[in-house]
């Protein structure tokens, strides 16, 4: 197979179904931040983290790339079989996020994102989820979009905030606290 079609040439792309969209298309815009969401999951699970978290987020980045293949998915012509989000994927990051939070000290202010360059990657990762959040419920306020899938983003923002603080304790980096002047 090779890895270059020049079908995209034009600034088409297909989606499953068939469908041709320009690459501009938010159904488009939101695959693709997933895709750059799985990316960042990728790099903060490279570091030397604990087994149980490599495990999820192993987990997480299986799960994101079904939901990038349910929003290239063109909901009136795709006949193609793909994973349904369950209840039970957004109870798995609820129990982690109880599980870490249940390690850490009580929030009482904001946090500013940083301390490290694992910390700060999570960050990046919860913010670039919070965008591709806001994406699937623009495009679901016009199209059809799998369900929770936006709850299953929302959720994992909670994780990825949970995790950066997790991952600022397990590296011995103080939090900084917002000081709004």
């Amino acid at each position: 197979m090779k890895i270059y079609t020049k079908t995209g040439d034009t600034g088409l792309t297909s989606l499953i179904g068939g469908s041709r969209v320009p690459k501009y298309h938010l159904r488009v815009e939101c695959y693709g931040t997933i895709d750059e969401l799985n990316s960042y999951i990728g790099l903060i699970g490279s570091y030397e983290i604990s087994k149980e978290l490599k495990g999820e987020l192993l987990e997480i980045q299986n799960m994101l790339f079904a939901i990038g293949a349910l929003l290239a998915a063109d909901p009136e012509k795709s006949k193609m079989k793909l994973y349904t989000i369950a209840t039970d994927d957004v109870k798995m990051l609820e129990r982690a996020i109880d599980r870490m939070d249940h390690a850490l000290k009580p929030l009482k202010n904001f946090i500013l994102p940083g301390g490290n360059t694992i910390v700060s990657h999570a960050h990046i990762a919860r913010c670039v989820c919070r965008r591709a959040e806001r994406a699937v419920v623009q495009l679901a306020a016009s199209s059809e979009v799998a369900g929770n899938i936006v709850i299953y983003l929302n959720r994992l923002s909670d994780y990825l905030f949970i995790l950066a603080r997790k991952l600022a304790k397990d590296t011995g980096i103080q939090e900084v606290i917002w000081n709004p002047r």
